[in-house]
């Protein structure tokens, strides 16, 4: 599945005041895997930028003046992102700001092209009660953010890449013991004579461990837990 990570920054906090993007970046997956690809722009935003805004990123509209503005960028943006699973970290705020510079350069919506995941809302429900910024869940994944002094939308996507990869990685887990699963199976087809084999079938302590695994498994893929969808065709 290919899956893009984003992230913006932004002129203040709300798009319904007249703030504006200044900053997107884009970094590709592939099967959960980074696929090298990016995108990143800076972007002018027509107006200044909030002093509160500029000291969390750094940024200052002189820094921005020469940028091309959101429009120029808007369809190569598009390009990139589309058909693949947005994940962005608190969507809303992102999302917020993207379709509204959608909409002022007469272009569709992110999310009529994109399914959006929000990991914000994942992380929550994989972690309740406790902090699940993105500093907060570098430290609790061992992703090295020491240097994360300001916000930034390319190291910030790069550094929530690495926080989504090790947020699932229970499905990574699954899909290397069903590649495994695939290549004794393939082996077993190339004999001439293969030997039986004896079949030990599971007590109901290992049931009951097994379906504990595929329900963390179904909440930490999506809904995409390979067990728990054969189980229901069967």
């Amino acid at each position: 599945m290919r899956r893009i990570v984003l992230d913006t920054e932004t002129t203040g906090l709300e798009h319904s005041e007249g703030h504006r993007i200044i900053e997107v970046a884009c970094i590709e997956l592939y099967d959960r895997r980074p696929t090298g690809r990016h995108f990143h722009r800076y972007v002018n935003p027509e107006r200044a930028v909030d002093l509160a805004a500029s000291q969390v990123h750094g940024m200052t509209s002189e820094d921005l003046s020469d940028k091309p503005r959101f429009a120029d960028i808007a369809d190569e943006l598009l390009a990139f992102v589309d058909g693949a699973e947005l994940l962005i970290h608190n969507a809303a705020f992102d999302m917020g700001f993207l379709d509204a510079e959608l909409e002022r350069s007469g272009r569709p919506p992110l999310s009529s092209l994109c399914r959006v995941t929000d990991t914000l809302g994942f992380a929550r429900e994989l972690n309740p009660g406790k902090k699940n910024s993105l500093d907060a869940l570098c430290e609790r994944y061992g992703v090295d953010h020491s240097r994360r002094t300001l916000h930034g939308a390319l190291l910030d996507a790069q550094l929530l890449a690495d926080v989504w990869v090790a947020m699932t990685r229970g499905q990574e887990t699954l899909d290397i013991v069903l590649a495994a699963a695939d290549a004794v199976a393939f082996a077993a087809h190339e004999l001439e004579s293969p030997a039986e084999l004896a079949v030990v079938r599971a007590d109901e302590a290992e049931l009951a461990r097994h379906a504990a695994l595929c329900d963390r498994l179904q909440k930490a893929s999506g809904g995409r837990c390979l067990w728990v969808q054969l189980a229901a065709a069967g």
